[in-house]
Order: C-alpha cells, then sequence, then structure tokens
C-alpha cells in the first residue's frame, strides 16, 4: 500500500475513533437514501434465513439437507442425475412395508395392504424427490445468486461509501489544516460513491417483483407436491376400502384343532405300512455310501466363512448405494457388509470396506451387529 493509502486508511480510522468514543458527528445522509440501505438491510437478512429454513423445511434430517446443499441442479436439467442421492423417509417406510408384506404372503389381508401402502410410499417418495429438486432450481439457487452477486455488490458500495464518508468528514474538520485541493477530491469520490450505491439499490428495489416470482415458484412446487401426494393416497385409501370389504364378505373359516394323539397314530401307521420301502432304501443307501466321492473346494462356503467372520464384530448391510460426493466418506453398494468401527453423531457412522475407511450415513444401512456401549 502506498503512503496516500496509508494516510486515508489512518484519517478514517482516526475520525471513526471519534465518533464513537467522542461522539462526533458525522454526515448525514438524507432520508430516502437511509430507508433504501434499511430495506437493502432487511432484504439481506431475509434471503439468508430463507435459504436456511427453506432446506430445513424440505429435509428436516441434517445429514439429507447437506445432500440438497450439494445437489448439481446443472446435471439434473440435463438429465444427468435421476435422483437427489439420498433416500426420502417415504422411500425407506415404503421399502418397510413392502418386504414385510411379501413376506407375509397374498394369503394375508395386512399383507397385501401392506404391499399396497408401501408402493404407494414409494410413489411419494419419488414425488418429494421432484419438490426436493423443483424448490432447488427454482427458488433456492435463484435467492443464493442474489445473495452472491446483487446483494453482494451493493455490499461493496456501501462499505466503500462508509469509508469516503469518514475520509471527507476528517477533512472537513481539519479544514485551513488541510488543503483546499484535497478536501475537493474527497467530496467528488464521496458524492460518486453515493450516487453508484444510490443507483444499485433503487434499481435492486425497484425490480423486487423477481422475489415475488420467486415465492410464487415455491408455493406452485408445493401445491404440486400436495396435490400428487393425495392423489396417490386417495388411490390407496380405495384399494384398501375394497381389500377391507372382500375380507369382510367372505366367509369364515372354521377352526379345526388338531390333537397331538391323531398325529401320532398317522405318523405310527405310516412308519409301518412302509417298512420294506424303508428297507430298500437303506441298501440302496448303503451302496451309495460305499462308493467314494471327491468334491471340489466350494467358494460359496468360503464366502459363508468370511461373512461369519465379519460378524463377529460390529457391522452393518447397506440398504441402498452410495456415492462418497466428500473427502474421507466412504462409498458402497446395495447389499455390502460395511465393519463399523465408530458412530460420529446420531447421522454418520464412520467404517472400514475392502481395507477403506471412511463416513457414511446411518440412514444408509441396517446394522448387523451393533458397536458397544
Amino acid at each position: 500500500m502506498s503512503v496516500a493509502g496509508l494516510k486515508k486508511q489512518f484519517h478514517k480510522a482516526s475520525q471513526l475513533l471519534s465518533e464513537k468514543i467522542s461522539g462526533a458527528e458525522g454526515t448525514k445522509l438524507d432520508e430516502d437514501f437511509m430507508e433504501m440501505e434499511r430495506k437493502i438491510e432487511v432484504t439481506n437478512k431475509s434471503v439468508f434465513d430463507l435459504l436456511s429454513k427453506t432446506t430445513e423445511y424440505l429435509q428436516p434430517n441434517p445429514a439429507s439437507r447437506a445432500k440438497l446443499n450439494m445437489l448439481n441442479t446443472v446435471s439434473k436439467i440435463r438429465g444427468q442425475v435421476k435422483t437427489t442421492g439420498y433416500p426420502q423417509t417415504e422411500g425407506l417406510m415404503g421399502d418397510c412395508m413392502l418386504r414385510y408384506g411379501h413376506e407375509l404372503g397374498e394369503d394375508s389381508v395386512f399383507g397385501c395392504a401392506l404391499v399396497d401402502m408401501g408402493e404407494a410410499m414409494r410413489q411419494m417418495a419419488d414425488v418429494k424427490d421432484s419438490l426436493d429438486i423443483g424448490v432447488k432450481q427454482n427458488f433456492i439457487d435463484p435467492l443464493q445468486n442474489l445473495q452472491d452477486k446483487d446483494l453482494k455488490e451493493i455490499t461493496h458500495h456501501l462499505k466503500k461509501l462508509e469509508g469516503r464518508r469518514l475520509d471527507f468528514d476528517y477533512k472537513k474538520k481539519r479544514q485551513g489544516k488541510i488543503p483546499d485541493e484535497e478536501i475537493r477530491q474527497a467530496v467528488e469520490k464521496f458524492d460518486e460513491s453515493k450516487e453508484l450505491a444510490e443507483r444499485s439499490m433503487f434499481n435492486f428495489l425497484e425490480n423486487d417483483v423477481e422475489q415475488a416470482s420467486q415465492l410464487l415458484a415455491l408455493i406452485e412446487a408445493a401445491a404440486e407436491y400436495h396435490r400428487q401426494s393425495c392423489e396417490i393416497l386417495q388411490e390407496l385409501s380405495g384399494k384398501l376400502q375394497k381389500r377391507i370389504s372382500t375380507a369382510s364378505s367372505r366367509p369364515k373359516r372354521e377352526f379345526k384343532p388338531k390333537s397331538i394323539r391323531s398325529s401320532m397314530e398317522t405318523l405310527d401307521n405310516s412308519q409301518h405300512n412302509g417298512l420294506s420301502y424303508s428297507s430298500s432304501l437303506k441298501s440302496t443307501a448303503d451302496h451309495i455310501s460305499s462308493v467314494p466321492l471327491s468334491w471340489p473346494e466350494s467358494p460359496t462356503i468360503n464366502g459363508d466363512i468370511h461373512q461369519a467372520e465379519v460378524l463377529d464384530q460390529p457391522c452393518c448391510r447397506s440398504l441402498y448405494d452410495f456415492e462418497p460426493e466428500n473427502g474421507g466418506e466412504l462409498g458402497f453398494k446395495e447389499g455390502d457388509i460395511i465393519i463399523l468401527t465408530n458412530q460420529i453423531d446420531e447421522n454418520w457412522y464412520e467404517g472400514m470396506i475392502s481395507g477403506e475407511s471412511g463416513f457414511f450415513p446411518i440412514n444408509y444401512v441396517e446394522v448387523l451387529v451393533p458397536l458397544p456401549q
């Protein structure tokens, strides 16, 4: 920095000190300018808070919120990204219902109802993905751009204006000791900065209809999400009512107890009737056992032994593919067995797979052997 620059910095610091400590009066700007400055300050704060609150509204889970912040909307527009990269809670609930519904089978009314609801919850997860991506593209990203460019530029002009005001006030109070030419230059620079700051604030506030349009985009995305969710739930409600009505109208089966005594008698009779058959089976088995057999080592057995070794220590099974997006994260595929080494917090584990270690989200895995308390 030049000597003149250092001198100017000293003047500004001296003037600021006298205003803060001694209560010296600085040059007051007009009321219109002060009102615009106040509105810009409020807008800046509102944008900062809206960005934070909107991501919390879309994803209450902190881990998923971090993923949402890293979502590449440009890739999504070009069709290079098919999902948000993190599981929705509706999808996790749907997977759980589908799993147990299929286990109960088609002859179970409750099992069929679980399958119906699981499929509906998966559809709602897809709708939620669309909401997250749409709001990020049409609301969060434009607000972020507003904060990073327009508001940042206005803040720069206001900061420069304040510095030149301090320099002007310092020289004005020392008129006679400081050459008139320096005072005149300070006035010109002060006026120049005031005009730049005033013009940028005026243009920004005159075009605030753009921010209203972004709010409308948020409302329309939320309305579309709720409309599609309502359609899915209404269709599900109709299916469940139909299943309940059908199950209620079909004749009830009679319970016929089977005694242990009758079961044993049936077993004895079958053993008696099949005596000669059992004997022939035994002789055949003796003949087969006399033939030496040689079996190759099965790789599946080795795999089972390896899995048994893994299950002897804290570990988990992955429910989904996880692609690391930050340094220190551990990537894996669905179904992989991961050794658990530590729990970082309520949302992240630390683990190891194939000699590599790193962090991964808790809701991506199912714990098989928990970490020691």
